[in-house]
């Protein structure tokens, strides 16, 4: 038996309506004007043909200019739509030998994350709606695609990704790749004649592919089967679930929230906010080889519009922990490889930084050494972050392991064995 049996209702209706509303958005802006309205039947049907495209296209490397990098050679649908290797940054471009600055990050459970604010409220009946929360939202570690067709827009034209240098590039190697058809089925003859409507109806049908929820978002681990009463969980794991919901312990779902909403919704592990954790500096990543370059987050390079807003450097979008167990590379810049090891960085950070950063010349601790010293005051320290080097961690190894085995819990497909 699987997960979540009741939610399956909720899901299918929710997914259907997302894929709906995004085939149509997706027709109308590539249609004329004048096109005759649809009805809903040709509404879902055209969602169905699009949901099918974009899966296809997903995986078809000919869309890079390197004819060897698809969507799925980084977001393995065998591994939650991440990646299958531990390598920190993958490789790409042209011919496939230009290294990323950023881990892959998973493209499930993305259905429900709101447009980036600088400014958000909690909903009335979730929270206090009076706490500006602050930045939260968007897609990617900075947050600056608001949906998927502008999420699937950034590795399509990343000089290190799958290298194209315009929308014209992609619509021509669609093209070439035997395209035309189905694109013209859904948006008509005259929209494959232009170029950027082909490069539009690609991101579209992409973004319609991934509200499939399920391939998307299921819902069926095991902690969603306990939610709904079909499980039950180990004694460790159940000492993980406390540990990561105590807010003088882990405290980990002050930020990764792991109780339903109020609306029956099953939870998300994540609040969607923008948070400053000083991972350690990454050797691994090429890029971080020049001393002067820095990955801020929020505040750029990647994304442009804060350049320069101090208080917003650093911040990195909180990932939902959903298959978090299934993940080979941890926080943006992959620093860590085990999920042991993440979790005891949040114990340790402050009070054993010894074992994650390095030393000086002069024996001294380069503590945060991947955030530049006029931009600490934004790093979180929040418990189990805080204390003092030699001070008692929050978390001890016992701990540790029980909230790790409980992450485990969140990983898709889970059945009952007996």
């Amino acid at each position: 038996m699987t997960g979540v049996v009741e939610a399956g209702g909720f899901l299918f209706c929710a997914s259907l309506m997302a894929m709906v509303l995004a085939a149509v958005a997706a027709i109308y802006a590539v249609r004329p004007s004048s096109a005759e309205p649809m009805s809903r039947t040709q509404a879902r049907q055209r969602a169905e043909a699009l949901s099918a495209l974009g899966q296809t296209l997903f995986s078809d490397p000919r869309l890079s200019a390197s004819g060897r990098l698809s969507c799925s050679s980084c977001h393995d649908p065998a591994h939650a739509f991440a990646q299958s290797n531990s390598r920190s940054v993958q490789l790409g471009g042209k011919d496939m030998a230009d290294p990323g600055v950023r881990a892959v990050p998973s493209l499930k459970y993305l259905q429900a994350v709101p447009q980036f604010t600088e400014h958000f409220f909690d909903s009335e009946d979730e929270a206090d709606e009076s706490i500006d929360n602050g930045p939260t939202g968007g897609l990617t570690w900075d947050g600056r695609a608001d949906r998927g067709a502008g999420q699937a827009r950034i590795p399509l034209l990343s000089p290190f990704e799958m290298g194209n240098t315009n929308a014209k590039d992609v619509a021509r190697r669609a093209l070439a790749a035997g395209y035309g058809s189905p694109l013209a089925a859904i948006y008509g003859r005259d929209a494959v004649e232009d170029p950027n409507a082909v490069f539009h109806g690609i991101l579209k049908a992409l973004e319609v592919y991934e509200q499939a929820w399920r391939t998307f978002y299921p819902y069926s681990s095991k902690y969603d089967a306990y939610l709904a009463g079909k499980a039950v969980l180990t004694p460790t794991e159940a000492l993980g679930l406390r540990l990561f919901e105590d807010p003088e312990k882990g405290n980990c779902a002050s930020c990764h929230i792991s109780e339903p909403a109020n609306d029956g919704e099953p939870p998300q592990f994540t609040d969607y906010g923008l948070i400053a954790v000083a991972a350690p500096r990454n050797p691994d990543i090429p890029a971080n080889a020049d001393p002067a370059y820095y990955d801020l987050g929020l505040c750029g390079p990647l994304r442009t519009d804060f350049l320069g807003r101090a208080d917003y450097c650093g911040l990195f979008r909180t990932p939902s922990l959903r298959n978090v167990a299934t993940r080979k590379v941890f926080f943006h810049n992959g620093v860590f490889h085990s999920l042991k090891d993440a979790v005891t960085f949040y114990a340790t950070r402050d009070t054993d930084p010894g074992h994650w950063y390095p030393k000086l010349p002069d024996g001294q601790i380069a503590i945060y050494n991947d955030l530049p010293a006029r931009y600490r005051a934004n790093i979180n320290m929040d418990p189990p972050f805080g204390g003092k080097p030699g001070d008692e961690p929050r978390l001890n190894d016992k701990e540790i392991d029980a909230i790790v085995a409980f992450l485990g819990t969140l990983t898709d497909g889970w059945t009952n064995s007996k």
